[in-house]
Protein backbone atom coordinates (compact mmCIF):
# COMPACT_ATOMS: atom_id res chain seq x y z
CA UNK A 1 0.00 0.00 0.00
CA UNK A 2 1.47 3.61 -0.84
CA UNK A 3 2.03 5.41 2.21
CA UNK A 4 1.25 9.12 1.60
CA UNK A 5 3.46 11.95 2.40
CA UNK A 6 0.85 14.94 2.49
CA UNK A 7 -2.78 14.79 2.21
CA UNK A 8 -5.84 17.85 2.40
CA UNK A 9 -8.99 17.15 2.62
CA UNK A 10 -11.63 19.97 0.54
CA UNK A 11 -8.99 22.61 2.33
CA UNK A 12 -10.75 26.23 2.45
CA UNK A 13 -9.33 29.32 3.49
CA UNK A 14 -10.68 32.99 3.92
CA UNK A 15 -9.48 36.39 4.84
CA UNK A 16 -12.86 37.96 5.29
CA UNK A 17 -15.19 37.98 2.47
CA UNK A 18 -11.60 36.63 0.30
CA UNK A 19 -11.31 33.46 -0.46
CA UNK A 20 -7.88 32.51 -0.71
CA UNK A 21 -8.08 28.69 -1.43
CA UNK A 22 -11.61 26.57 -2.13
CA UNK A 23 -11.89 22.96 -1.66
CA UNK A 24 -8.99 21.97 -2.39
CA UNK A 25 -7.67 18.63 -2.23
CA UNK A 26 -4.33 16.85 -3.01
CA UNK A 27 -2.57 13.14 -1.92
CA UNK A 28 0.90 13.15 -2.47
CA UNK A 29 2.47 9.91 -2.30
CA UNK A 30 6.40 9.02 -0.89
CA UNK A 31 8.47 9.66 -3.20
CA UNK A 32 6.44 11.76 -5.75
CA UNK A 33 8.08 15.38 -6.68
CA UNK A 34 4.43 17.80 -6.51
CA UNK A 35 4.47 20.90 -8.78
CA UNK A 36 1.86 23.66 -7.96
CA UNK A 37 2.22 25.62 -11.38
CA UNK A 38 -0.07 28.89 -11.32
CA UNK A 39 -0.78 32.65 -11.53
CA UNK A 40 0.07 35.17 -8.68
CA UNK A 41 -2.84 35.24 -6.91
CA UNK A 42 -4.05 31.85 -7.64
CA UNK A 43 -3.53 30.28 -3.73
CA UNK A 44 -0.31 28.41 -4.06
CA UNK A 45 1.22 29.89 -1.27
CA UNK A 46 -2.12 29.83 0.68
CA UNK A 47 -1.99 26.32 0.21
CA UNK A 48 1.22 25.37 1.66
CA UNK A 49 1.51 27.34 4.14
CA UNK A 50 -1.76 25.37 5.54
CA UNK A 51 0.00 22.00 3.96
CA UNK A 52 2.78 23.23 7.04
CA UNK A 53 0.55 24.64 9.83
CA UNK A 54 1.36 28.12 9.41
CA UNK A 55 -2.06 29.35 8.61
CA UNK A 56 -5.05 27.50 10.04
CA UNK A 57 -7.56 26.32 7.25
CA UNK A 58 -11.22 27.49 7.25
CA UNK A 59 -12.61 23.92 6.53
CA UNK A 60 -10.58 20.99 5.59
CA UNK A 61 -8.32 19.22 6.99
CA UNK A 62 -4.60 18.03 6.43
CA UNK A 63 -2.34 15.45 6.90
CA UNK A 64 1.26 15.17 6.99
CA UNK A 65 2.78 11.74 6.93
CA UNK A 66 -0.60 10.26 8.89
CA UNK A 67 -0.61 13.36 11.52
CA UNK A 68 -3.03 15.93 11.56
CA UNK A 69 -1.42 19.27 10.91
CA UNK A 70 -3.27 20.86 14.03
CA UNK A 71 -3.66 18.03 16.94
CA UNK A 72 -0.19 17.05 16.29
CA UNK A 73 1.69 20.12 15.17
CA UNK A 74 5.31 19.63 16.88
CA UNK A 75 5.60 16.17 15.57
CA UNK A 76 4.74 16.98 12.32
CA UNK A 77 7.38 20.19 12.86
CA UNK A 78 9.64 17.47 12.91
CA UNK A 79 8.79 15.50 9.93
CA UNK A 80 8.23 18.76 7.53
CA UNK A 81 10.73 21.07 6.31
CA UNK A 82 9.49 24.32 4.73
CA UNK A 83 11.30 26.72 2.38
CA UNK A 84 9.51 29.80 1.90
CA UNK A 85 9.59 32.01 -1.14
CA UNK A 86 11.86 34.48 0.52
CA UNK A 87 13.52 33.11 3.18
CA UNK A 88 15.15 34.59 5.88
CA UNK A 89 18.82 34.28 7.04
CA UNK A 90 21.24 36.20 9.52
CA UNK A 91 23.23 38.05 7.04
CA UNK A 92 26.21 39.05 9.73
CA UNK A 93 26.70 35.35 10.58
CA UNK A 94 28.82 32.90 8.67
CA UNK A 95 27.47 29.84 6.66
CA UNK A 96 29.11 27.80 9.09
CA UNK A 97 27.50 29.68 12.08
CA UNK A 98 24.08 29.55 10.24
CA UNK A 99 24.36 25.66 10.16
CA UNK A 100 25.56 25.67 13.72
CA UNK A 101 22.37 28.01 14.53
CA UNK A 102 19.78 25.96 12.92
CA UNK A 103 21.40 22.59 13.98
CA UNK A 104 21.09 23.85 17.32
CA UNK A 105 17.17 24.81 16.82
CA UNK A 106 16.59 21.04 15.72
CA UNK A 107 18.58 19.46 18.60
CA UNK A 108 21.46 18.18 16.39
CA UNK A 109 23.96 16.28 18.13
CA UNK A 110 27.54 18.01 17.50
CA UNK A 111 28.60 14.62 15.52
CA UNK A 112 25.31 14.69 13.33
CA UNK A 113 25.69 18.67 12.46
CA UNK A 114 29.03 18.44 11.29
CA UNK A 115 28.56 15.40 9.22
CA UNK A 116 25.01 16.85 7.97
CA UNK A 117 26.86 20.33 7.28
CA UNK A 118 30.18 18.88 5.78
CA UNK A 119 27.53 16.59 3.35
CA UNK A 120 25.77 19.61 2.27
CA UNK A 121 28.17 21.95 1.96
CA UNK A 122 30.39 19.86 -0.23
CA UNK A 123 26.98 18.57 -2.26
CA UNK A 124 26.19 22.44 -3.16
CA UNK A 125 28.83 23.84 -3.64
CA UNK A 126 29.88 25.82 -0.65
CA UNK A 127 32.84 24.47 1.28
CA UNK A 128 34.94 27.29 0.20
CA UNK A 129 32.40 29.58 1.28
CA UNK A 130 32.01 28.38 4.83
CA UNK A 131 33.64 31.21 6.29
CA UNK A 132 31.71 33.98 4.51
CA UNK A 133 29.47 36.02 5.85
CA UNK A 134 25.72 35.31 4.14
CA UNK A 135 25.38 39.00 3.36
CA UNK A 136 28.67 39.08 1.51
CA UNK A 137 27.00 35.69 -0.68
CA UNK A 138 25.30 36.06 -4.31
CA UNK A 139 21.50 34.93 -4.74
CA UNK A 140 22.08 31.94 -6.03
CA UNK A 141 24.46 31.23 -3.20
CA UNK A 142 22.39 32.59 -0.70
CA UNK A 143 19.68 30.37 -2.15
CA UNK A 144 21.51 27.32 -1.94
CA UNK A 145 22.39 27.89 2.29
CA UNK A 146 18.67 28.63 2.75
CA UNK A 147 17.99 24.99 1.18
CA UNK A 148 20.85 23.16 3.10
CA UNK A 149 19.40 24.76 6.46
CA UNK A 150 15.93 23.32 5.62
CA UNK A 151 17.80 20.07 4.79
CA UNK A 152 19.99 19.96 7.92
CA UNK A 153 17.69 17.40 9.97
CA UNK A 154 16.84 15.06 6.71
CA UNK A 155 12.70 15.63 6.90
CA UNK A 156 10.70 13.26 5.36
CA UNK A 157 9.01 16.12 3.31
CA UNK A 158 10.25 18.87 2.03
CA UNK A 159 7.70 21.74 0.53
CA UNK A 160 9.26 24.92 -1.14
CA UNK A 161 7.35 27.58 -2.07
CA UNK A 162 9.31 29.42 -5.62
CA UNK A 163 12.44 27.07 -5.15
CA UNK A 164 13.82 27.85 -8.41
CA UNK A 165 13.35 31.90 -9.44
CA UNK A 166 15.99 33.92 -9.86
CA UNK A 167 18.84 30.75 -9.79
CA UNK A 168 21.37 30.74 -11.84
CA UNK A 169 21.96 27.15 -14.51
CA UNK A 170 24.12 25.56 -11.74
CA UNK A 171 22.71 25.90 -8.85
CA UNK A 172 19.11 24.60 -10.69
CA UNK A 173 20.92 21.42 -11.78
CA UNK A 174 22.34 21.26 -8.34
CA UNK A 175 18.62 21.22 -6.92
CA UNK A 176 17.17 19.67 -9.21
CA UNK A 177 19.79 16.56 -9.37
CA UNK A 178 18.93 16.46 -5.48
CA UNK A 179 15.84 16.52 -5.30
CA UNK A 180 15.59 13.74 -8.02
CA UNK A 181 18.03 11.36 -5.84
CA UNK A 182 16.21 12.28 -2.66
CA UNK A 183 12.26 11.30 -4.05
CA UNK A 184 14.10 8.04 -5.01
CA UNK A 185 14.85 7.62 -1.11
CA UNK A 186 11.18 8.06 -0.37
CA UNK A 187 11.31 11.90 0.42
CA UNK A 188 8.04 13.48 -0.43
CA UNK A 189 7.85 16.87 -2.16
CA UNK A 190 5.74 19.77 -2.71
CA UNK A 191 6.60 22.99 -4.56
CA UNK A 192 4.74 26.06 -5.62
CA UNK A 193 6.02 27.97 -8.82
CA UNK A 194 4.52 30.50 -10.64
CA UNK A 195 2.97 30.00 -14.12
CA UNK A 196 4.37 33.86 -15.24
CA UNK A 197 6.52 34.99 -17.64
CA UNK A 198 9.28 35.88 -15.03
CA UNK A 199 8.77 32.38 -13.53
CA UNK A 200 9.06 30.31 -16.74
CA UNK A 201 12.39 29.03 -16.16
CA UNK A 202 11.85 27.69 -12.87
CA UNK A 203 8.61 25.94 -14.37
CA UNK A 204 10.40 24.41 -16.96
CA UNK A 205 12.93 23.18 -14.22
CA UNK A 206 9.68 22.25 -12.42
CA UNK A 207 7.70 20.57 -15.01
CA UNK A 208 10.46 18.78 -16.22
CA UNK A 209 11.62 17.15 -12.66
CA UNK A 210 8.02 16.73 -11.22
CA UNK A 211 5.96 13.31 -11.28
CA UNK A 212 2.66 15.52 -11.12
CA UNK A 213 1.09 19.22 -12.10
CA UNK A 214 -1.70 20.41 -9.99
CA UNK A 215 -2.54 23.60 -12.22
CA UNK A 216 -4.22 26.33 -9.85
CA UNK A 217 -6.38 28.47 -11.90
CA UNK A 218 -8.53 31.55 -11.38
CA UNK A 219 -12.42 31.37 -11.87
CA UNK A 220 -14.39 34.14 -10.76
CA UNK A 221 -17.28 32.48 -10.79
CA UNK A 222 -16.14 29.37 -8.43
CA UNK A 223 -13.21 30.92 -6.70
CA UNK A 224 -9.56 28.89 -6.71
CA UNK A 225 -10.07 25.78 -8.21
CA UNK A 226 -7.39 23.19 -9.79
CA UNK A 227 -6.64 20.76 -12.38
CA UNK A 228 -4.58 17.72 -11.17
CA UNK A 229 -2.55 16.74 -14.81
CA UNK A 230 -1.34 13.19 -15.50
CA UNK A 231 2.20 12.93 -16.73
CA UNK A 232 1.14 13.56 -20.07
CA UNK A 233 -0.98 15.98 -20.09
CA UNK A 234 1.87 18.59 -17.79
CA UNK A 235 3.70 17.86 -20.87
CA UNK A 236 1.38 20.27 -23.07
CA UNK A 237 1.62 23.01 -20.30
CA UNK A 238 2.78 26.17 -22.77
CA UNK A 239 6.16 27.30 -21.21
Amino acid sequence: MTRMMVQSQHLTKTFGSLVALNDFSLDVPEGEILALVGPNGAGKTTALKLLVGLLTPTAGSVRIDGLDVIRDHLEVKRRVAFLPDQPFLYEQLTVAETMSFIGGLYELSPVQLRERSADLLALFGLTTAVHRRVGQLSFGMKSRVALITSLLRSPRILIMDEPFFGLDPQTLRLIKQYLAEQAQLGLGDAQAVDHTADGARGQHVAVELVVRVILCLWDLNRGRRSIDLTANEKLKLPI
